[in-house]
């Protein structure tokens, strides 16, 4: 069987109640729980939750919770890969999973369709762990600044000083919206980063951190946009 897990946890800090706090008319986790379901890939979308309410939430929106996340699970240093393996372990159960994503809680902007084109991949990949979607910085990394400790500005590369931007190698990084793996890959502790994982690209438009309440007023603003110009995504 193909199953998604959301892992959504109630201490959120920076953000409070950041899981369930409402985005665009829903709680912010309704917007992963529905692309999962209408992706049609799982046999069983799951919220691996601490919180009595998330849970309430979760359920109403479609998603199972089969079991409650123990306090040890849910702490501010609690990596994904032991909370993905417990999931995992808590389903298998009963019967043999296969492919596992884990699509994040605060991620408003995962379209089904991502999924279903991260299942494509993941299935005609010869050698894959994983499918991570990405997205292009804006700006070379290599060509980036930073504040020195007498307050003037450096380079991390300084030899990239001259280089054209269009010389420069595209970088990218993480989308924050579901990491797509075989169930071995979970169970290796080599995180997606570091396993063989193969990229699925994400158009910038639809990629925002979402970790301080400007991001989330920036992330309301884009939303709209988006579902103004593409009601069906």
């Amino acid at each position: 069987m193909n199953l998604a897990v959301i892992p959504a946890r109630g201490g959120s800090k920076r953000i409070p109640r950041k899981n369930i706090k409402p985005f665009c008319g829903k709680p912010m986790i309704a917007w992963s729980i529905e692309a999962a379901l209408a992706s049609g890939c799982f046999d069983r979308v799951i919220v691996s939750t601490d919180d009595e309410e998330i849970a309430a939430v979760a359920q109403e929106y479609g998603a199972e919770v089969p079991f409650m996340r123990s306090a040890e699970l849910a702490d501010d240093h609690t990596g994904l890969m032991p909370v993905m393996q417990h999931a995992i372990l808590a389903i298998e159960k009963n019967v043999t999973v296969d492919l596992v994503c884990c699509c994040y809680a605060t991620a408003p902007f995962l379209s089904f369709k991502d999924i279903t084109k991260a299942f494509e991949i993941i299935k005609d990949a010869k050698d894959c762990d994983y499918v991570i979607p990405v997205t292009t910085f804006p700006s070379p990394i290599q060509r980036a600044l930073k504040i020195s400790k007498s307050q003037t500005l450096e380079m991390f590369e300084p030899h990239y000083l001259n280089s054209r931007s269009q010389d420069l190698e595209e970088s990218y990084h993480d989308a924050a919206l579901f990491s797509l793996g075989k169930k071995g890959a979970w169970f290796s502790n080599r995180h997606p980063f570091l396993a063989k994982s193969v990229p699925l690209v994400i158009p910038r438009y639809r990629v925002q951190d979402i970790d301080t309440e400007e991001d989330w007023a920036k992330a309301e603003t884009l939303f709209n946009l988006i579902k103004e110009r593409n009601p069906n995504d």
